[in-house]
């Protein structure tokens, strides 16, 4: 019979669960548990888990919401973090099965505190004797309540706890090893959001517009309710409609400029010259889809998409060339490029005369007036709003068809379940396709304006296919990779290192190019024109964005769209509070980057780790014990020179005598 070599959870999972535990279990007892309403400048109720509530409200006679049986609730997930805690610390196989009760029950606190929210916005809608302004004043107070940082601790360290129970399974912990290159940008983000959080303490004061004199534990609760609004607000684009588009739109020149810096990254360059790819492609976007043949119709879009590519493509080539031929810095050639585009970006917009040689000369390419921008591209050049290409209701309304989330859904299911098939891949594009188009004509109706959100953000998803199947699926890539991870190897290997350098800046600045289509084709910055004002510096995000994604296409699409959400997070934070502002994003941006930059105080046994195979062949037992020597057989193996090798040498000796 077999011995199970995982019958009980892995050390390195059980210590993750009691840390997050042991937080969670301190913050529920210092933390408040929940807001039972809140006001536009950030003052609130607040409910401890003891029942204690400290109402910092500027309207003191608004009455409070019935909390309902969320204390009882409470105190119980707080049993259940405990229980796991002690589960975790003995490695019991069982502490999975509290951690998930932990969740559920922190869970349904939530719901019920949601519910009573609810109740006590359907009294203010009834009464009748309260303005419509006051009802409405109101109705936003209650809406603003719900769960504090008492709840959302314990309900994340249920999860955690839950995960790492489950690696005794050795299908999860071989799933979770598999993962183990998340933990450097997990720890990161986690320790910048601590760091942010000790930053937004010492400068916001307590949001106390009652009035009334607060004692050190409720100045405390109201200091920490300041931080979990701050991040609860940063994130809380990802929960409406309205402002997740609006971070989609920040996102999507970061996904094309992370890319960009990813791919250089993956061979072994280092791209900084992502701002002037990138201009030089709205350049080449602006050149076409300005100055095109009006008689090319539809196939003005694309030709002028590719010119951007092409434009940014050129302006990666030169410094790859220039390593290639001479082996000069791609670094510094790049950063040079980069004022080089930005001179011929003033130069063609920033006046429509210019001087030389005793006489002026006149340009066609900036508009009328005197602020500095193009002229407006064709109607054909330009890329639609997302909201009207996926729009199949009638006018003057959104209805956003479910056919490409249905197809999404479609391809990775189909796609797990066909890995073993051959030409699964292009069977699962397929299914996808077909469901897709069978229901969309199908849609939800949607309450929204308008968005900027446009169809280059669907180029940029086109681009993250393009990188991964490039680089992992073909030869090209495999010959690219090469190079970044060893040139000499490579070259040693019949791979040409110059035509590789060459080839990834090429690709790296097309990608970078292309972020060009947001701003010119897009209309991201209001017109359908080439503008002085477009934020070239995405480029210099993007290196933020690929070091965060790990230089993978899906990392850097996540790290695009957390650094769009708390963009669009941070202009709410600002309006809301004077200690704070949106400046609290660029310091959580620089802080992760550091981090990730600092990647090495993460343990090599957690980033790292020996093979499983190794570790169940030295450890049966679940402890480190099995992998320790006795003194008089470490002494032995010490006296004797290689004694693996001199064993194997004579086991091979006698199969081959006989």
């Amino acid at each position: 019979m077999t011995h199970n070599t995982h019958s009980r959870p892995s050390g390195d999972a059980s210590r993750v669960a009691l840390i997050a535990c042991a937080v969670a279990a301190a913050g529920m007892l210092l933390f408040p548990l929940a807001a039972l309403g809140r006001g536009f400048s950030a003052d609130a109720v607040l409910l401890h888990l003891s029942g204690s509530v400290v109402n910092l409200a500027s309207n003191q006679q608004a009455p409070l919401a019935d909390p309902g049986s969320a204390l009882v609730l409470g105190w119980a997930t707080l049993a259940a973090v405990v229980a796991t805690l002690i589960g975790a610390v003995r490695r019991t196989n069982w502490f999975w099965i509290t951690g998930l009760l932990a969740t559920v029950l922190a869970v349904a606190a939530v719901l019920v505190l949601d519910s009573g929210l609810a109740a006590q916005i359907g009294r203010i809608a009834a009464d009748t004797s309260l303005r419509a302004g006051a009802r409405r004043q109101l109705r936003n107070f209650y809406d603003g309540g719900g769960m504090n940082l008492g709840l959302f601790l314990p309900m994340l360290a249920g999860l955690i706890a839950a995960g790492a129970g489950l690696s005794a399974r050795p299908w999860v912990l071989d799933r979770f090893n598999r993962l183990r290159g998340l933990l450097v940008p997990v720890s990161a983000i986690t320790l910048a959001v601590l760091v942010g959080a000790v930053v937004v303490l010492a400068v916001q004061p307590i949001v106390n517009p009652s009035g009334r004199e607060l004692n050190l534990w409720q100045a405390w609760l109201a200091k920490s309710d300041v931080v979990y609004f701050v991040y609860s607000t940063l994130f809380a684009p990802v929960t409406r409609l309205s402002p997740l588009l609006s971070s989609l739109k920040l996102a999507t020149p970061l996904i094309f400029t992370g890319l960009s810096v990813a791919f250089a990254f993956r061979t072994g360059l280092f791209n900084i010259g992502a701002p002037g790819q990138l201009t030089m492609g709205a350049i080449g976007a602006m050149l076409v889809g300005v100055y095109g043949p009006p008689s090319l119709g539809w196939a003005l879009l694309p030709l002028s998409v590719l010119a951007a590519a092409a434009g940014g493509a050129l302006w990666g080539a030169i410094p790859g060339l220039l390593k290639a031929r001479f082996g000069s810095s791609e670094v510094i050639n790049t950063i040079m490029l980069n004022y080089v585009a930005s001179a011929i970006f003033i130069f063609m917009i920033g006046a429509d005369k210019f001087p030389f040689l005793g006489k002026t000369y006149t340009l066609p390419f900036k508009a009328p007036g005197f602020e500095a921008k193009s002229q407006e591209l064709q109607q054909a050049a330009q890329l639609p709003p997302l909201l009207d290409l996926f729009n199949v209701g009638p006018a003057g309304g959104y209805v956003l068809s479910i056919g490409i989330v249905v197809a999404v859904i479609a391809l990775l299911v189909a796609r797990s379940l066909l890995k073993a098939v051959r030409n699964g891949g292009l069977i699962a594009v397929v299914i996808a396709v077909v469901l897709g188009a069978l229901t969309w004509r199908i849609g939800i109706p949607a309450n929204i304006n308008g968005s900027q959100l446009n169809a280059s953000f669907l180029i940029a998803l086109a681009c993250v296919a393009l990188f991964g199947t490039l680089m992992w699926r073909t030869a090209i890539g495999y010959a690219l990779r090469a190079v970044g991870l060893s040139p000499r190897a490579a070259e040693y290997g019949g791979i040409s290192v110059a035509r590789g350098t060459i080839l990834a800046m090429t690709l790296a600045g097309m990608f970078a190019g292309l972020a060009g289509t947001h701003y010119v084709n897009g209309g991201a910055l209001d017109e359908y024109r080439l503008k002085g004002n477009m934020p070239v510096n995405v480029g210099f995000d993007g290196i933020a964005v690929a070091l965060m994604g790990q230089n993978t296409p899906t990392g850097v699409v996540l790290a695009s769209l957390l650094f769009g959400t708390v963009d669009t997070g941070g202009v709410d934070v600002d309006q809301q509070l004077d200690g704070v502002n949106k400046d609290i994003v660029t310091v959580l941006k620089a802080l992760i980057v550091l981090f990730i930059a600092a990647g090495g105080f993460l343990s090599r046994r957690l980033v790292d780790p020996p093979p499983p195979q190794l570790v169940a062949a030295t450890d049966k037992t679940g402890s480190d014990e099995g992998g320790k020597l006795s003194p008089s057989v470490a002494a032995q193996q010490a006296s004797t020179p290689s004694p693996n090798v001199g064993q194997s040498s004579e086991e091979n000796t006698r199969e081959g005598g006989k």
